[in-house]
């Protein structure tokens, strides 16, 4: 299970068209194209729906699913430093006019995502390094990673050309308040999170 980028596009074909036929040919798997790079992800496992499941209910619970914004998973955010890139976080905060920002490949503009998140599996180094890149240039205000590979959460804010100025790491044990600008007073607890993202008898 582990994410790698896929081979090139054959001939002149598209990114995006050899995108789809790879997900027409590996039905389950997550397909990116980052960074001009296509990237596959095998279907997560059972602790990282857990871990997923743990962390998007401060956000319900807080009434961001309601009104003015929307708490969606494995939505597409457009890349605005490719011509056909587009990234698919696992959980997302959006604006919820989104339909009248659709791009293209069921992609939205970043202007209307307020928090992008993603769970570590066996891609966790394109989501702490390729996606930061990735998301900070796309002007995304809070990148969030639950990251189950080293036991932390990050919290990326302040986007800057191709990088976050501010990144916390917060270990086991602390509670972690995430930036008004999403819309709530979000306060997650990084142990219980944490622990959820761990498969049972670990």
């Amino acid at each position: 299970m582990s994410a790698a980028p896929a081979e090139q596009p054959c001939g002149d074909r598209p990114l995006i068209a050899e995108a789809h036929h790879i997900i027409d040919r590996l039905p389950g798997r997550r397909v990116e194209i980052i960074d001009g790079q296509i990237l596959v992800t095998p279907s997560p496992d059972v602790a990282h729906a857990r871990a997923l499941k743990k962390v998007t209910r401060p956000f319900e619970a807080a009434g961001l699913d309601e009104d003015e914004t929307e708490v969606h998973q494995a939505i597409g955010v457009w890349l605005p430093d490719g011509l056909e890139d587009y990234a698919i976080p696992d959980l997302c905060i959006v604006e919820s006019d989104i339909e009248e920002h659709l791009v293209e490949n069921n992609s939205y503009d970043p202007v209307v995502f307020r928090l992008v998140l993603e769970v570590t599996s066996s891609n966790w180094k394109a989501d702490l390094r390729t996606k930061v890149t990735a998301y900070a240039q796309a002007k995304i205000p809070v990148y969030v990673i639950v990251d189950r590979k080293h036991q932390r959460l990050h919290v990326l804010t302040d986007p800057t050309g191709d990088e976050y100025e501010t990144h916390r790491i917060h270990a086991p044990g602390e509670l972690v308040t995430l930036p008004d600008s999403i819309g709530a007073k979000i306060t997650l607890d990084v142990a219980e999170i944490l622990k959820a993202g761990q498969p049972k008898g670990d």
